[in-house]
């Protein structure tokens, strides 16, 4: 790139929103209508070095039309709300988790070193299976594995919402 493009780029920065939207209409010829600087100045920025150096390539652009072609498109949403909904396919609701959330879903492995040794626990429904065991709660499996009471989710990290890597 040009040290005099680069120049100019950079000189975007220290506008405000309106010498940006002025900027716009100089480069693109035309008005418009956002306000948010960042994006002004990244478009403005892609113009000029896209008019510096050239756009895309004729085979990205025959690319981009076949996709545009291609795609399923509307132009309107259809009357009565939108497309889904006029399918009968929208359900509102909430949705809500029915196991602890510091857990992974189910059928998730998580790992653990503890004495040279890497624990596998894998998560199930409502229980936890370790080394073909199947135990209530983490607090059990911590039991079998130190042979002492831990709390289980201390034990593997998990107490904080995973965060333990």
């Amino acid at each position: 790139m040009k040290a005099s493009i680069t120049s100019q780029i950079e000189a975007l920065g220290d506008m405000t929103v309106a010498e940006l939207r002025e900027k716009y209409r100089e480069v693109f010829g035309e008005d418009c209508r956002p306000r948010h600087k960042d994006f002004l100045r990244k478009r403005i920025a892609w113009r000029m070095q896209a008019n510096e150096e050239g756009g895309l390539s004729e085979r990205a652009l025959r690319r981009a039309e076949d996709l545009a072609n291609e795609a399923d498109l509307r132009i309107l949403a259809p009357k009565g709300g939108t497309a889904a909904s006029a399918m009968g396919r929208t359900v509102i609701g909430r949705i809500t988790p029915t196991h602890d959330r510091r857990l992974p879903m189910p059928g998730a492995v998580f790992t653990r070193k503890y004495r040279g040794r890497t624990i596998s626990v894998t998560v199930l429904d409502d229980a936890f299976e370790y080394e073909g065991t199947v135990y209530r709660s983490l607090t059990a499996v911590a039991r079998a594995i130190t042979g002492s009471h831990w709390n289980g989710f201390h034990f593997f990290g998990l107490a904080n919402g995973g965060s333990r890597k």
